[in-house]
């Protein structure tokens, strides 16, 4: 990595734009600066560092507020002129509270964040922290047959569904076989990203092309 970072074109002021993605869902959370001091902290400690052009210091994001970005990996572009963190945010990273900076629209529709991982995080916090009357917390109670049950009668409604060609009953049952996997993805220990790179991998694998 490191030898990776040889050759960086910085400013004039010794600075070079850093962009930050969620590594699960693809969102760009914010653009920041860095000096070659910050991009060395985010290196060793794992956590993002970055030069505030106002202060005229280096911050850690999150130091304050708690909303902490751990680091997953760094990249440069081809011109070697803008950095790329993939992180993994542990709460919002703009100081409005929302989830990603870039949440103002200026043309078209902005969707913010994969609504699968948002609600992945809606079901651990039902599982952390339990609300009553929540059907979500209700599933937790009764446990992974309740959960395994429930799977198995939303499948069979998604098949009925698609052999009615009933359209619209066939993505709100989708949908409800989605949640209920969810839920048993959080029993199971089991995160989106593990799914998500199991898909990658096959996709990968049938990309390779076979020795002649």
């Amino acid at each position: 990595m490191r030898s990776n970072l040889e050759g960086l074109r910085y400013d004039e002021d010794g600075l070079i734009p850093a962009i930050v993605q969620d590594q699960r869902n693809g969102d760009v959370l914010m653009l920041a600066y860095m000096n070659k001091e910050a991009i060395q902290q985010t290196l060793e400690t794992g956590e993002t560092w970055f030069y505030s052009r106002s202060r005229q210091e280096l911050w850690n994001k999150g130091a304050t507020s708690g909303n902490r970005q751990q680091v997953k990996s760094l990249s440069v572009d081809c011109d070697k002129d803008t950095v790329l963190i993939q992180v993994e945010p542990l709460g919002p990273a703009c100081h409005t509270g929302e989830e990603t900076c870039f949440f103002t629209a200026v043309s078209g529709e902005s969707k913010v964040r994969n609504i699968l991982f948002e609600l992945s995080d809606e079901i651990q916090g039902r599982r952390n922290d339990p609300v009553e009357g929540s059907y979500t917390s209700y599933l937790f109670r009764e446990g992974i047959d309740k959960v395994c049950k429930k799977i198995g009668e939303e499948a069979t409604e998604v098949v009925i569904a698609a052999k009615n060609k009933d359209t619209t009953e066939l993505k709100n049952e989708l949908a409800d076989l989605v949640y209920h996997a969810l839920v048993l993805m959080e029993l199971a220990d089991v995160s989106p990203d593990d799914v998500v790179g199991v898909l990658r991998e096959r996709r990968l694998k049938k990309e390779v092309p076979a020795n002649d």
